[in-house]
C-alpha cells in the first residue's frame, strides 16, 4: 500500500512521506533511530571523532546500533560501549572525554609549535620521528612499552564489556602473515585485541592473539562497513571518516610520497567496498550517511596524526562536535527513512 497522502499537502513532485513522518518528528516519546557507526581510525585524529560522538549522544532522537572500526576508531567505539554499559549517554560521554584527555598529556607543549589549524610538530621532534623511524621496534623497544596499553587498561573494563556490551562491536585487525582482515566481537574482546586494531608496525611491536600475529586493522579495512550491513535486512550506517577522500596536490618529495602511499593503503580497501554498494542492486540496501572531515587542512597533514597534544585534541574535538551538530539538524529525521548521502556521487 501507498503512504496516504496528507490531505493538506498539494500534490507535487516530492515523494510522499512515510506514515510516520510526523510522529518521528514531533512526538518525544517516539523511540529512537538506531544509527550503525562505521568509525574510521587516523591516530590523533580520531579525537575528531571523538567529538561527532559527543554530539550524537546528547541527540536523543538517535542511539547507537553495532559499531565497527579500525585503530583509533576501535577504540572509540569500545569506548563509547563501554562508558554506555555503565551509565548510558553520559557514561558514554565520560568515557570518552576521560580517555582523550589523558592523551593529551602524551606530549609536552615543548614537542609542538603554532597553535590552532597551524599547529605542528616541532623541528626538533620531527628529525626525532625521522631518527625513529629508521629503526624496527625491536630495536628501540625490545621490551614493547606501550603508553597506549596503559591508558586502554585504564579506560576500559574488558571482562564486563565481555559480559554485558550494550553494543556489538567489530574491532579490525589485520593478520600479518596474510593480511586478511580479523574482527573481533566484543564477547571476545580482550585488551591485546584492542591494541591489535591500532598496531602500526613502524612503532609497536606486532600483537599477537591465539598465536598469531597482527597489525593495524586500517591495512585490511579502515572500517569494514559488511558487518554492519548484515546486521539487519535495512539499516541505517553513518560513516565518521577520517582520511581526505581528495588531496589538493601530488606529492614529489620522498617523506610526501611514503605519506601518501601509506594514506592510499589506508583506504582502498574502505574505497573498494563503498564502489561495491554504490553499483550493487541488493534486496534490502542499507541507508548511508556520512560525516567527514575532508576540508579540514590540518588532518590532511599525516605529521598530525602524532600529536598527542591536548589543545590539538580538544581542538579536533570541537570541530567534530560541529561537523555533527551540523549533520544532525540537517539529517537527522532521515533515519529510519532514506540515505543522506548518494554514494555514487561522492565516490566520483
Amino acid at each position: 500500500m501507498r503512504p496516504r497522502r496528507l490531505s493538506a499537502q498539494p500534490t507535487s513532485s516530492r515523494p510522499a512521506l512515510p506514515a510516520r513522518w510526523w510522529k518521528l518528528r514531533t512526538d518525544p516519546n517516539a523511540p529512537p533511530s538506531a544509527l550503525h557507526l562505521a568509525l574510521q581510525g587516523g591516530g590523533a585524529h580520531g579525537a575528531f571523532t571523538w567529538g561527532v560522538l559527543d554530539a550524537l549522544l546528547q541527540d536523543i532522537r538517535l542511539v547507537p546500533g553495532a559499531m565497527s572500526g579500525s585503530s583509533a576508531g576501535a577504540i572509540n567505539a569500545v569506548l563509547l560501549a563501554h562508558g554506555w554499559m555503565l551509565d548510558g549517554r553520559a557514561g558514554a560521554r565520560a568515557a570518552l572525554t576521560d580517555f582523550w584527555t589523558d592523551v593529551g598529556r602524551q606530549i609536552p607543549s615543548t614537542m609542538t609549535q603554532g597553535n590552532g589549524d597551524d599547529i605542528a610538530l616541532s623541528p626538533m621532534t620531527k628529525m626525532l620521528a625521522h631518527w625513529v623511524s629508521l629503526f624496527s621496534p625491536g630495536d628501540l623497544n625490545p621490551l614493547d612499552i606501550s603508553p597506549l596499553r596503559n591508558l586502554l587498561k585504564k579506560a576500559i573494563d574488558f571482562e564486563g564489556l565481555r559480559k554485558h556490551s550494550p553494543f556489538a562491536l567489530y574491532v579490525g585487525a589485520t593478520h600479518t602473515n596474510t593480511g586478511r582482515l580479523r574482527l573481533f566481537r566484543e564477547h571476545e574482546l580482550t585488551l591485546d585485541m584492542l591494541l591489535a586494531s591500532a598496531c602500526l608496525p613502524k612503532i609497536h611491536h606486532a600483537v599477537d592473539i591465539d598465536g598469531e600475529p597482527y597489525w593495524d586493522g586500517g591495512y585490511a579495512a579502515n572500517p569494514a562497513v559488511f558487518p554492519l550491513v548484515q546486521e539487519g535486512k535495512t539499516c541505517d550506517i553513518l560513516l565518521v571518516l577520517l582520511a581526505p577522500h581528495q588531496h589538493s596536490h601530488t606529492p614529489h618529495k620522498i617523506d610526501a610520497i611514503n605519506e601518501r602511499i601509506q594514506d592510499l593503503g589506508f583506504k582502498t580497501h574502505f574505497l573498494r567496498e563503498m564502489q561495491m554498494y554504490a553499483r550493487s542492486r541488493l534486496a534490502h540496501p542499507p541507508r548511508f550517511h556520512l560525516i567527514d572531515s575532508n576540508h579540514l587542512a590540518v588532518l590532511q597533514r599525516s605529521e598530525t596524526k602524532m600529536l598527542a597534544h591536548a589543545p590539538f585534541l580538544e581542538m579536533l574535538h570541537g570541530q567534530g562536535r560541529e561537523h555533527a551538530q551540523r549533520w544532525l539538524s540537517e539529517h537527522a529525521d532521515a533515519v529510519g527513512r532514506h540515505s543522506t548521502v548518494d554514494l555514487a556521487q561522492w565516490l566520483d
